[in-house]
């Protein structure tokens, strides 16, 4: 279920990731601007030194491959569990 789930949200993930993964190096730009300027060495223009984000990171940081595959992991060790679970024989205790 949540493989099928992944699946119908991949084109909204990419959108989505591409903004939060924007918004994260952006942050990083600025920080490091930060130091640059409480180091005392001169300020550098963030908008003249920006780069178009399918540049700087054309695949995403956490890509939806990965999400996928711990999701077939965890559906492929449950299912070993359960059916481990279902070959165990009953032990009959005869109740309290």
């Amino acid at each position: 279920m949540s493989l099928a789930g992944i699946g119908l949200i991949a084109g909204k993930f990419e959108v989505r990731q591409r903004q939060v993964e924007g918004r994260f190096l952006g942050r990083q730009k600025a920080a490091e601007e930060r130091v640059r300027r409480s180091a005392g060495l001169p300020p550098v223009d963030l908008a003249v030194e920006a780069e178009d984000r399918e540049v700087v990171a054309p695949t995403r940081i956490v890509p939806l491959w990965t999400l996928a595959t711990a999701a077939a992991l965890a559906t492929a060790l449950s299912a070993t569990m359960l059916a481990r679970d279902l070959r165990r024989p009953v032990a009959d205790g005869g109740g309290p």
